[in-house]
């Protein structure tokens, strides 16, 4: 048990040109960018397969069809992002996009083909296919298994099971990280650091991500002096399972764009009169839509009708959503699947320019960990893989620019830890009690009395038991604690809706706040 941090550093576990925290498309891509010309560390909190990208089921969206252009994803992701999206940005990505998805399928990624050519579907708020699949519903895991075959082939030293702790900076420049492994602090010096730490779906008790993406790579950069933005803007996924005994497994919005329609209760199609566009509307829209009818109906759960799919369509374009319905003795050929709303992808993050570069001197972030400025206040379908591989290359090609030398380990090091808010001896019962706060005040529907009720309730966490065990989970905790007090502090100043953020008591958006909420060194400020 101990009481505090150590006061002296860990003994230095590893050093390299550049260390890539994080196992998903963006840090795989880092790294084997880096790794062409350079020896690279990738330190994961788990194994190197389990990550959002994993479990990402749709595709990735890039301008590749005939009928489509890069100027017309770039006006759907614009008009998705509900007018926060940074223009530079998303010209960088739909631009940079189709390029580097060829640059997978060369790599050997299996995507699925019609007579020989790559098959394209469309999804919510898309005006054209462009969605490239691959296993019909398993893309992510397609992508993720081609990338770590290369990555075992490559000069890469990996670290499964290390926990990201705290960055390390030297005169105010990041260089380095302490993790904690099997009850051990361990030290990694590298003059370049990546965060691709992927997004915070568990600070909340029901959610499409996997158990590793707890948001603790944002609260790291934040206590290392980085710039947070757009914490409010939670992306609440329409359609997840709901079915008792059933994990919330997410149900792809590519099956409403091949046809299949959400009915209530009373088995009402209801989409077409809250949106045009109805089941392929932006996510935002569908989710508070759903929760409307569940509110209004006291219900738990709407259903996704597939009957004007084909069953043979239904197997073959979404093998892994039937196998996995059928484990449950729900067979979605034959009937509707209970389906609501569940976290699904943080839109906010670590602030970075167009190469991946935060404020913070030698610290880069990419993919669902950062705020590089393309997603505004709502993303648009199957972005987010794109966005992964897009900046995680360019974060590769600026470190490559970079020549600093290893850092050695001394007494100039400053490492950034946690406050530690919780006690070890309450750790499961703190856990609960966070997601039950951000389920129930932090979800699809907001106001100032439920936010500031549950920040109260957040700022009264202390510890006060004096010893603590070095276990990964008890620190883990004490970032999201970290981070969602953040989050509720931006939910609260926005006083509007606007994208993936919605006040019932402020239900319109407003000229005046066409802005962003930024958090750095313990100061918040709006910023045009």
């Amino acid at each position: 048990m101990l009481t505090s941090f150590p006061t002296t550093l860990p003994s230095l576990t590893d050093s390299a040109s550049c260390i890539i925290i994080g196992s998903g498309v963006a840090g795989l891509t880092t790294a084997l960018e880096l790794s062409r010309d350079q020896r690279v560390i990738l330190i994961t909190k788990a194994a190197l397969s389990e990550s959002n990208t994993t479990y990402a089921q749709g595709g990735i969206a890039s301008a590749l069809g005939v009928q489509d252009s890069p100027e017309l994803h770039y006006q759907d992701t614009m008009m998705a992002g509900a007018g926060l999206c940074n223009s530079e940005a998303v010209l960088t990505l739909v631009y940079d996009g189709p390029e580097k998805v060829r640059d997978l399928i060369r790599l050997g990624t299996p995507f699925d083909r019609v007579n020989g050519e790559i098959s394209l579907t469309r999804e919510a708020a898309h005006s054209r296919s462009r969605i490239l699949h691959a296993d019909g519903d398993a893309t992510g895991r397609a992508i993720s298994h081609t990338l770590i075959k290369k990555v075992h082939e490559a000069n890469i030293t990996v670290y499964e099971d290390h926990f990201a702790l705290a960055l390390v900076t030297k005169a105010g420049c990041c260089c380095g990280v302490v993790t904690v492994s099997r009850q051990q602090f361990n030290l990694f010096l590298s003059p370049a650091v990546v965060l691709c730490t992927g997004g915070l779906g568990q600070i909340y008790g029901k959610t499409t991500n996997p158990s590793i993406a707890t948001g603790e790579g944002m609260h790291l950069a934040y206590l290392a002096g980085a710039k947070l933005r757009d914490l409010e803007f939670v992306q609440f996924h329409p359609t997840a399972l709901d079915l008792p005994g059933a994990p919330p497994f997410l149900i792809s919005e590519t099956v409403r764009g091949e046809g299949a329609i959400l009915l209530n209760s009373f088995g009402e199609r209801f989409m077409p009169k809250y949106h045009s566009l109805a089941e392929l509307a932006p996510r935002d829209v569908v989710a508070r839509a759903i929760f409307s009818e569940l509110t209004k109906n006291n219900t738990a759960a709407v259903y996704l009708d597939l009957s004007r799919i084909s069953t043979a369509t239904i197997r073959q374009r979404f093998p892994h959503i039937y196998e996995t319905c059928l484990q449950y003795g729900l067979d979605i050929t034959a009937e509707p699947i209970p389906v609501a709303p569940a976290a699904h992808y943080m839109m906010g993050g670590v602030v970075t320019d167009l190469n991946a570069q935060t404020e913070v001197p030698g610290l880069y972030a990419a993919g669902e960990v950062a705020s590089t400025g393309v997603h505004g206040a709502n993303r648009l379908a199957s972005n987010s893989l794109l966005e992964g591989l897009v900046f995680g290359s360019r974060a590769a090609a600026q470190i490559r620019c970079t020549s600093p030398t290893i850092p050695k380990p001394d007494t100039d090091l400053q490492i950034h830890y946690p406050p530690l808010l919780t006690e070890y001896a309450n750790l499961q019962q703190d856990y609960a009690l966070l997601r039950d706060l951000n389920d129930q005040y932090l979800g699809i529907v907001r106001d100032a009395p439920g936010l500031a009720t549950a920040l109260e309730s957040l700022n009264s966490f202390h510890r006060t038991n004096p010893t603590f065990e070095p276990d990964p989970h008890y620190f883990e905790l004490q970032h999201m604690i970290g981070l969602t007090k953040l989050m509720f502090q931006a939910a609260l100043t926005r006083t509007e809706s606007r994208g993936g953020h919605y006040r019932r008591d402020y239900p319109e958006p407003t000229d005046h706040w066409r802005k962003h909420l930024t958090f750095q060194n313990s100061i918040m400020e709006a910023v045009e």
